[in-house]
Formats: C-alpha cells, structure tokens, sequence
C-alpha cells in the first residue's frame, strides 16, 4: 500500500504544511490502526480515503498523532491532490464524506479550490493569563471551537514564542480542545491581507504550520472588517509559511491553494 507526504498551501516543496495521504481502502481500517498509523507518522494530519461506488465521491477521516479530528484542510487539499495527480482522476472535483459533512476538491488554475462550511465567531472575554501564556496582549479575543486573539499587528504575531503548555491548560478551559489561532491585519502595501498563527496543543500540534479550518472562522470575521469577500492569507509559521485563498460566502467559505508531492512511500503493515 502507498503513502504520499504532500505539502498543502505550499509555494514550493518544504513549505505549506506537510500531510500524509493514504492510498484509499476498499473497507475503513480499524481506528487504532489509523491512530498508530499517524503517530508513527508524526505529521500534523494523515489522511485516510474510502472508496465508493463514484469513481469522484470517497470518505475521508484525519488523524492527528494523538486524536482523530472533525476537520482538516490542508489535509483535504493533499488528499484532493494526490487522487488527481498522483493517481490521475480524471474528475474535475473530488466529493469527500466527512465528519464535517460533505466537502469538495476542484481544481483551480493556480492549483486546487475546496468548499468548506463558515464558522463565524463570537466576541470573547480574554481568559486569565492569556497574554502571558502567548507572549503578548490581544487587543480582542473570539471564539469558535478555537480562541482567536486578534494581536495589535503582523510583526506581534510573527515575534511570538509563547508557551505551549499554558495555552493549553488556558484556552482548554474555554473552548473544546484548548487551541489558538493569533491573527492581526497584514501591514499595508504587502502580498497579503492576513497573518496568522495556529497553536494547537489540544490536537497534539504545538504549532500546525498551515491550517485551513482556522480560515474558516478568519474568513468571515476579517472579510466584514475588510470590507470584502475574497482575502488573501499569509500563515506564518517559522521556516515554512502557508499561502491560502479565503473567499467569504454566507454559509461557506471558498479556500484556494496549491500542494506539492514531496515524497512517496509504500506501508509494510
């Protein structure tokens, strides 16, 4: 059986954020299978595909080192990826059963669109020790599943070094996994609209290098800031940074990006 590590919102390869994608199964492995399965893997996500009786509709489940999650982006696009250029299907969109419920792959010029549901957040007070655990003071928090702290501007959240062991035991006091996206407004005149990063110790991730579920819950908020649907996004995660599309619409949330197979490999279990 084949395995594929791709990097998903990546400019070029060692970029974006690395998942591994399973060649898909004629019947689900066993759950602790897939668990152990991504431990040893020790990527962010490993993604599991399901075959049906539509050659362009699969089922999709993800895999963090420790949990299995409800919704993965980067690992949706790497999956999308490696059914249309590794394994030449020749549909122009990919249907995936999830957790989350149905969610698509396309191709786009640049690379690959994906539909993923909208998730506004909420205004929030800023937990206790909050600021200390990040390093610095958010100027607003949100909250969704995640906190949002929304820092004064991108140098802020570039500079961060915060502590990853007390973000946890902060944020899993008032959200449901204990993880953080920090965001401010891009500086005028760049590439991008937004910066972000995902501190996400809840999911067994210290620092997730590129996440597409956070933009769904940054697209609506900073696209009624902005002004304007379509925004582009800059996650800066030491070393790699990821490069994401996010297009606000109602109830969905457009996330456009491009993936690059950086290596192949064969299971032996």
């Amino acid at each position: 059986m084949r395995q594929w590590t791709v990097d998903a919102f990546a400019s070029g390869p060692f970029r974006g954020n690395p998942a591994c994608v399973v060649e898909p199964f004629e019947a689900w492995p066993e759950a602790g299978w897939m668990q152990t399965l991504a431990m040893e893997n020790n990527q962010a996500e490993t993604a599991f595909l399901l075959k049906t009786a539509d050659p362009a509709r699969f089922g999709l489940r993800w895999f963090t080192p420790t949990t299995e999650v409800d919704l993965c982006g980067h690992a949706t696009l790497a999956s999308g990826h490696v059914l249309m250029a590794e394994l030449n299907s020749p549909a122009a969109e990919i249907t995936f059963d999830t957790r989350s419920g149905p969610l698509t792959v396309s191709r786009s010029k640049d690379g690959y669109r994906m539909d993923f549901p909208a998730r506004p957040p909420r205004r929030f007070d800023a937990p206790a020790g909050l600021a200390e655990a990040l390093g610095a003071e958010p100027v607003e928090v949100w909250a969704d599943t995640v906190l949002v702290a929304v820092m004064a501007n991108e140098a802020v959240v570039r500079a961060l070094e915060p502590d990853i062991s007390k973000i946890r035991q902060i944020a899993a006091d008032a959200v449901e996994r204990g993880n953080v996206i920090v965001t401010a407004l891009a500086d005028p005149g760049g590439a991008f609209d937004v910066v972000s990063r995902f501190f996400a110790p809840g999911s067994g991730i210290p620092e997730d290098p590129a996440t597409g579920s956070a933009h769904c819950v940054l697209s609506p908020l900073f696209s009624a800031r902005l002004g304007r649907p379509r925004l582009r996004c800059f996650q800066a995660y030491p070393g790699r940074g990821g490069e994401i599309i996010a297009e606000h619409r109602g109830e969905r949330v457009l996330l456009e990006g491009r993936a690059v197979t950086v290596i192949e490999s064969s299971l032996r279990v």
